[in-house]
């Protein structure tokens, strides 16, 4: 029974909490449609701005207001103007009378220029025009224009100058539909400018001896403190300060107690709303007790009355309103939202063309499929049909071949064609079918001979363009594996990796070392990337010494400074960026001479830093000899190392370089290649060679091999690139060169012993000797004359090993907090 009676009060306060929040909701979205849909907002404004007055007397804001709305909403103009004249009238007849005058004024000369080009930039001159002439009219008549009089005039139109800049910044803002993702400082403080003017039409309101210019002032340094922080709190405070204070001079401590609240808000605002409440409430009681201890109830009354209003808000307002300002979480989630809309997109629409190129790629494919389906029994049936059109076609006994006996007639001439295609004479046994069969059989031989040739043309023709899809096919095939790596890269969220975190920021602290930030992007095995951002007295290269060891062991692989930033001021942040070091690093040493001596070789040599921890060595030499043969050789590398660099594989690179180079010349100009792509995660090499000079590697007193065999590249359009594998081990040398360097020695028998055994003897590992020994050799054996290009790259493998060792971190350590 007690159960189902406080199920049954649960359910009430529900129900009473649902109807409210219903209210609530409808009551929300009303005032919304009257404020902004309606525009009430605007006539607001302009009520109170016609009521704002500064220093007893000035009255810039009400203009300012019009000349703004003028240009940015005219169509709500006249109901403006009405609004300001409404507010004028209740203050004062002679502040009515001049407002009328002003408004007059100003519309007469907009209206007057209206056909200006860019009017906008007279709007500024027009409100001068228009406040400070009615201004000394009226002074005129009143017989007052004194020097101070004069002064005033000129103030109050300058001012109201400044201010219609101001408000065309500010106007907009009053459209939530028109806010724009951020809000620039420039815009907040105007907004602020514009708000605070809004209030000076409120003085003189009063609720219970409690000033309502007073309570929304600090009401609203309470909401941006809380939303922006002590600078941004500590800015309204001045602003709203300053212009309260010009309303009525005997209350400017004013300034000072919204300034110093607002400062003291902000830093609170880790408490919530009860902090910077908190802060409002301190901040009065001591600038009021010290400035008018007698007005100590009035204020505080009025702060009470801010705070409630304060505590009132909805969250809801707050977090839409913190969107727009720069630094809060809700602004700093709303960029990322942002960035990952544009991230999403963008991946999807590389997504979209690799999925194109994919398809065209198939495409290429399946049509080439077909054609060799087809080609046998088609290429015949168009040469058959090519002979009996010359020879057939004015036979008496045409419909008896080919209508009565058209089977044995198509089987005998298919023999004869495949005897006559292998380059052999008929077979006795078929040809002495086809003369019992057919009254003319010399003339269809000797035809079938004279169609041979074109037959053969056409075939070998046919052959290339089914290649040439086939290349095509395998390049569209390599940019569409490109853009999906690349599409699935964009999309790779940020991980979160909370153990390692809390076990990076725990020994850090241990260590003493000041982190500001830590980001862990991947933590991947040979792809590890973190960024930090720490504060160092003064940075000796700690980053290197102590925390790339620290993170060494807690990840448990090798970890190195990949790029660092550093203050040149003490007590400075310095940004750090870590990642994995390669298993093995290459050494390289390069040699090379011109034929005869001279400036200009043919050879052309590259070293290749490609992603994902490859490097790269290629040799390319250009036909002949001089500037021609190098413009070619060099071409061929550039190619190559920029189409590598977009990660399309090895094989499809150096096809799509042979068909530019076989295209793109009618001259017979080629080039060879000698490529080696060695993985720095497990030293394997691949190399692709394409008509170039073997390669040896050296392990100890042993010596490897390596070659293959290909035309030089542009020699014919395609052909298949043959790939050697072979895995190296630390401390292997890998030698490559080009020809010229077999060709020096004229006494060796066998060119290739003989280098083995030059190479197997020499005693130094340094790769750049063992280069300029070699080409010292081929040199002194070719009698000091060097007859062609040479060129030597030397390459050798080690482990990688660190300059400082990993520090272990202790379970207990990693542990604390």
């Amino acid at each position: 029974m007690i159960n189902s009676v406080s199920g049954m009060e649960s359910k009430g306060v529900n129900i009473q909490q649902g109807w409210w929040k219903k209210g609530y909701m409808k009551f929300a979205a009303s005032m919304k449609k009257l404020l902004f849909e309606k525009s009430w907002l605007f006539y607001l404004a302009g009520f109170l701005l016609g009521r704002a007055v500064i220093l007893s007397v000035v009255s810039p804001f009400a203009i300012a207001f019009l000349a703004a709305v003028w240009v940015i909403h005219r169509e709500k103009a006249p109901k403006v103007m009405a609004a300001i004249l409404a507010g004028a009238f209740t203050f004062s007849l002679p502040h009515s009378a001049f407002i009328a005058l002003a408004m007059l004024l100003f519309v007469l000369l907009a209206g007057i220029f209206k056909h200006v080009n860019k009017q906008q930039i007279l709007i500024p001159l027009f409100v001068f025009i228009a406040t400070a002439a009615p201004r000394l009219f009226l002074d005129s008549v009143w017989g007052q224009l004194t020097s101070y009089e004069w002064m005033l005039l000129t103030v109050e139109g300058v001012l109201g100058t400044v201010l219609v800049l101001i408000f065309m910044q500010s106007i907009p803002l009053l459209s939530p539909q028109r806010f724009k993702l951020t809000l620039k400082n420039e815009e907040i403080v105007c907004l602020i400018i514009l708000l605070a003017s809004i209030l000076t039409g409120t003085i003189g309101w009063d609720v219970y001896q409690a000033s309502i210019e007073q309570i929304f002032s600090r009401y609203f340094v309470l909401l941006l403190a809380f939303v922006g922080g002590a600078a941004i709190g500590s800015t309204v405070g001045v602003v709203v300060g300053l212009i309260l204070s010009l309303a009525n001079v005997a209350n400017l401590y004013q300034m000072s107690l919204l300034a110093f609240s607002g400062l003291l808000g902000g830093l609170l605002k880790e408490g919530n709303k009860i902090g910077v409440s908190a802060g409002l409430l301190v901040g009065t009681f001591l600038v009021v007790l010290y400035a008018d201890a007698a007005s100590i109830l009035p204020s505080i009354t009025e702060t009470l009355i801010a705070i409630a209003l304060f505590l009132l808000t909805p969250s809801s307002w707050i977090k839409k309103l913190s969107r727009y300002v720069p630094g809060t979480e809700e602004h700093t989630q709303d960029q990322e939202q942002y960035l990952q809309k544009v991230r999403n997109v963008t991946a999807k629409r590389v997504e979209q063309f690799s999925n194109v190129f994919e398809a065209l790629s198939k495409s290429f494919s399946t049509a080439e499929q077909a054609n060799d389906d087809n080609s046998g029994s088609r290429e015949t049936d168009y040469f058959l049909s090519q002979v009996t059109e010359k020879t057939c076609q004015s036979c008496f006994l045409k419909e008896r071949c080919w209508e009565q006996q058209f089977d044995k007639t198509y089987s005998l001439m298919e023999d004869l064609k495949g005897d006559i295609e292998q380059g052999n004479e008929p077979n006795h046994k078929s040809l002495r079918a086809f003369e019992n069969h057919c009254v003319k059989p010399k003339k269809v031989l000797n035809t079938m001979r004279e169609e041979m040739s074109v037959f053969e043309a056409n075939k070998q023709l046919q052959k290339q363009v089914t290649e040439s899809k086939r290349f095509v096919s395998d390049q569209l095939q390599g940019v569409s594996e490109v853009m999906e790596d690349f599409a699935n890269e964009i999309m790779k969220e940020r991980e979160h990796h909370e153990t390692q975190e809390m076990q990076i920021i725990s020994t850090l602290k241990n260590m003493g070392i000041v982190l500001e930030k830590l980001d862990i992007y991947r933590l991947e095995k040979g792809n590890v990337d973190i960024e930090m951002t720490l504060s160092f007295y003064d940075y000796r290269g700690e980053g290197s010494k102590l925390i790339a060891p620290v993170l060494s062991d807690i990840l448990d692989e090798m970890i190195v400074v990949k790029q660092e930033e550093v203050s040149p001021f003490p007590n400075g942040y310095c940004q750090l960026v870590f990642g994995s070091a390669k298993e093995y690093v290459i050494d390289t040493g390069i040699a090379n001479a011109a034929k005869g001596g001279g400036l200009v070789s043919g050879d052309s040599y590259r070293t290749i830093e490609l992603g994902e921890g490859k490097y790269a060595m290629a040799i390319s030499d250009g036909m002949g000899n001089g500037h021609r043969a190098s413009e070619e050789s060099e071409e061929t590398l550039r190619l190559l190392q920029q189409i590598l660099q977009t990660g399309i594989p090895e094989s499809v690179a150096i096809k799509s370089i042979n068909s530019i180079l076989s295209l793109r010349t009618t001259d017979e100009m080629y080039a060879t290649l000698d490529l080696a792509v060695i993985n720095l995660h497990n030293a394997f090499v691949q190399f692709l060679k394409i008509g170039s000079t073997q390669s040896f590697i050296k392990r100890g007193d042993e010596i490897i091999h390596v070659e293959a065999s290909n035309l030089p590249m542009g020699i014919i359009q395609e052909f298949d690139v043959e790939i050697v594998g072979e895995q190296l081990q630390p401390g292997d040398i890998l030698v490559m060169m080009s020809d010229g360097i077999l060709e020096g020695p004229r006494h060796a028998e066998s060119t290739d012993e003989w280098l083995k055994q030059r190479i197997r003897t020499m005693e130094t590992a340094d790769p750049q000797d063992i280069a300029d020994l070699i080409l010292e050799e081929a040199v002194r054996t070719g009698e000091g004359a060097i007859n062609d290009d040479m060129t030597v790259v030397v390459a050798k493998v080690t482990k990688n090993s660190p300059q400082w060792t990993s520090i272990p971190i202790y379970p207990a350590a990693a542990g604390e907090t």
